[in-house]
């Protein structure tokens, strides 16, 4: 099925970080005809409802930007939420999607569903080879039962359903709430807030060594829309940019950004996570795809959208 201009879209979960940025990149490129629905409206954690919607709509393409995400204490405190909500969501809308006569669906997961130490950079075919991060593993076996579960529908049913597989996204919309979010909107906040209230030192969870690839999330957006229109052989196809740093470098970038010097003081109670987490986009290289955001222009157009809604 070849997605067009005038295609019908569904994206799911448009408010999001994710979503929003999908949204606005479709709008630029003059997609027509995307349809978004309210959480109040259609609960998709509820099967009946997502069916009767997607029956209404009918879409030619859906793309599943719905999901309950946060950072590593929100994943290991509320692991009971993490996998029933994702469950619930992924599965209403691909077993929906199908039942509906989707032939094209883009599912998007997360670099936590590979094993903690996964040879790096972490291939595809990593997946399922060893044990997960024990603070995030309810979220990632949710999503991997999403992978596992396009996988069966387009072998028994001849369905592109595509599994796009991102590393740690930032950029507009982001949650910058302390113990909920991701550790680089964190490290924003945490930076900011030292400089306005003139703090000399900031506190980094664990040791700092851990590394972590980033990628601006107009990066995944473009990933989106690519492979929604590409012919693809693959069920899972990894999307990164390529660079890591370690967490207290990352902290040392934004204060260069922000022209401060603080003092980095390690709280090694606080976990630290997967030492090491960057992908192998070989892959999706191959198929013709690759990042396009530095770091320097991401982190200007992030922290500005910041700013903004902070005020």
């Amino acid at each position: 099925m070849q997605v067009k201009k005038n295609s019908k879209i569904f994206l799911a979960g448009h408010k999001g970080m994710v979503g929003s940025s999908i949204l606005r990149y479709l709008r630029k490129k003059k997609y027509k005809k995307i349809y978004t629905v309210n959480k109040k409206k259609v609960d998709l954690l509820d099967q009946k409802k997502t069916e009767k919607y997607l029956k209404f709509v009918k879409p030619d393409c859906v793309i599943i930007a719905a999901a309950k995400v946060g950072g590593i204490i929100a994943n290991k405190k509320n692991k009971a939420e993490f996998i029933y909500q994702n469950l619930m969501i992924q599965t209403n809308l691909i077993h929906s999607s199908y039942k509906c006569g989707v032939k094209k669906l883009i599912f998007l997961g997360s670099s936590c569903i590979y094993p903690k130490y996964a040879a790096q950079p972490i291939k595809e075919s990593s997946l399922l080879t060893g044990k997960l991060e024990n603070t995030n593993d309810a979220y990632a076996v949710a999503k991997i039962a999403g992978v596992k579960m396009c996988e069966a529908y387009n072998e028994k049913y001849g369905l592109s359903y595509i599994c796009l597989m991102p590393s740690n996204l930032y950029g507009p919309n982001d949650n910058y709430d302390l113990n909920n979010s991701h550790f680089f909107p964190a490290l924003i906040k945490k930076i900011h807030n030292a400089k306005e209230n003139k703090i000399r030192s900031i506190n980094l969870w664990g040791d700092g060594k851990a590394k972590r690839e980033l990628l601006f999330v107009d990066d995944l957006a473009n990933a989106c829309e690519f492979f929604m229109r590409k012919k693809v052989r693959h069920t899972i196809i990894n999307i990164g940019s390529g660079h890591e740093k370690k967490i207290s470098d990352y902290a040392k970038f934004i204060m260069k950004k922000l022209n401060i010097k603080l003092n980095i003081k390690l709280d090694r109670s606080k976990p630290n996570g997967t030492p090491r987490k960057i992908l192998n986009t070989k892959l999706a290289k191959n198929y013709g795809w690759k990042s396009k955001i530095s770091l320097d222009k991401g982190f200007d157009i992030t922290y500005k959208n910041f700013v903004k809604s902070s005020i």
